[in-house]
């Protein structure tokens, strides 16, 4: 009976346990980080994988004790003033904006709450400096302007024939002006004229194509910008109906049917961020922490495009890819 007794009451003290214990689990913190974005998550799915997984290395599960907020300005810059505001005033942890315009905007809505950056320019009207950048901005700076010749020679590489070269890129992101004079210098260093295809809406693009045709364009260098990344199966489209080689700033335009991309690994980027953010996370002031730069950036070429423009593709070039798509 004693048996019994001591049996049941164990059975009395678990049960009466697990609520005490779910309670003390639904009381953990949770975490929240704010992404503000141009494209829709659904557009973003590697990148954002990559940013789980490294949070959930540190420790940080999705549900758990973490919980991510994504809003996307849909290619509409101007759309990031308000959804930042919205993220501070839901109380996020941290705040990470991809892109110039959301950078600025972030940094506009708060002065206190941490903000990760993963801007395309040079990030010194956003901090103090790369090393100190003071405040409660830090984050990664991709070089998107000093990549721009790189990509210019990778066209003249693949495309010897090219002789008119335009970059088509939303000139109203204040990151994309020095990005067009480092083409403008780039083209005339290879003995290219230059061209600029200005787009700042989605109508924009199919005049952008007309303008191209009209110029006798023959090759084509597309920016990185939210607008450009959702718009990206028009720009391939438009690039293939008028035969014209283009490099592209991200292997997903290459993956919708585009010739050859350079630029930086953005899933590892994003692998990255989540350091940052965890770093973050566990007290660390943002403006403590400089401001990086990637380590890795990748060539993808598209064979079976490079077939349909008549292009063939050069070894040195091959051996150079780190992927190539058949």
């Amino acid at each position: 009976m004693r048996r019994r007794e001591v049996l049941a009451g164990l059975g009395a003290a678990a049960a009466a346990g697990w609520p005490l214990a779910n309670r003390a689990q639904s009381a953990a913190r949770v975490y929240r980080i704010g992404v503000l974005d141009s494209v829709p998550a659904e557009r973003n799915a590697a990148n954002l994988d990559a940013l789980r997984q490294g949070l959930r290395d540190l420790g940080y599960i999705e549900g758990t004790n973490l919980a991510i907020d994504y809003r996307s300005a849909d290619g509409r810059a101007e759309r990031f003033a308000e959804l930042a505001s919205e993220m501070v005033r839901r109380g996020v942890d941290v705040i990470l904006a991809r892109g110039t315009p959301a950078a600025r905007a972030a940094k506009d809505a708060t002065g206190t709450i941490p903000v990760v950056i993963a801007t395309m320019g040079d990030p010194t009207a956003l901090v103090a400096s790369f090393a100190k950048p003071g405040g409660n901005v830090t984050g990664v700076v991709t070089f998107t302007t000093e990549l721009t010749a790189k990509r210019i020679g990778i066209l003249k590489e693949l495309a010897p024939g090219v002789s008119r070269v335009a970059l088509l890129h939303n000139m109203g992101n204040p990151a994309v002006p020095p990005e067009w004079e480092e083409a403008r210098a780039a083209a005339r260093t290879l003995g290219l004229a230059a061209e600029l295809l200005d787009v700042r809406a989605e109508a924009d693009f199919g005049r952008a194509f007309e303008t191209a045709a009209a110029r006798h364009v023959d090759g084509l260098i597309v920016g990185a910008d939210g607008l450009t990344q959702l718009n990206l199966h028009a720009i391939v489209d438009g690039a293939a109906r008028g035969r014209i080689p283009a490099v592209y700033p991200g292997r997903d335009f290459v993956e919708a049917g585009g010739l050859v991309a350079y630029g930086v690994n953005y899933p590892d980027l994003y692998r990255g961020l989540a350091r940052i953010v965890g770093r973050l996370l566990n007290g660390a002031r943002p403006g403590d922490l400089p401001v990086e730069q990637p380590t890795k950036f990748e060539l993808v070429v598209n064979a079976r495009t490079a077939r349909a423009l008549g292009l063939e593709i050069p070894p040195l070039l091959l051996a150079r890819a780190d992927e190539v798509i058949e």
